[in-house]
């Protein structure tokens, strides 16, 4: 049943009344991320110099992810940290997050920039955004 309750714990993951500053460029993940289906993720990397600092990836609507996979976002925060950008993820459910938990993916990019939804990733940019000014 839709509540408010429901409605009211849905706006942090909706981007639908959030600001997207020119530092952060956002992509997102539908479906499965398996062996053979990782062409979702090198594309994000096809060309550089159209993405800001700070990259988001939702991964709200990913629903499963296993050992290519994480190869695959491996692959991407390596090459953006290579160009000086930083990859931030959110809204991992719970089999993804696990598996990335498994495989120590947050030590990777940083257990800062792995967020429950977009709206602490839109924080953790503006964080981001302020450290790299200074």
């Amino acid at each position: 049943m839709v509540t408010p309750d429901y409605i009211e714990s849905g706006r942090a993951h909706s981007l639908q009344d959030k600001e997207i500053p020119p530092y952060v460029t956002i992509f997102r993940i539908h479906g499965p991320l398996l062996f053979g289906m990782t062409d979702k993720v090198a594309g994000i990397t096809d060309d550089l110099e159209r993405l800001a600092p700070i990259v988001i990836v939702r991964l709200r609507n990913m629903t499963a992810i296993d050992a290519t996979g994480i190869r695959a976002l491996e692959e991407l925060a390596n090459e953006l940290a290579a160009s000086g950008r930083t990859l931030v993820l959110c809204g991992a459910r719970e089999q993804p997050s696990a598996v990335m938990r498994a495989a120590s993916f947050p030590e990777h990019i940083g257990e800062l920039n792995v967020c429950p939804d977009i709206e602490s990733a839109l924080r953790r940019a503006a964080e981001i955004h302020r450290h790299a000014a200074v």
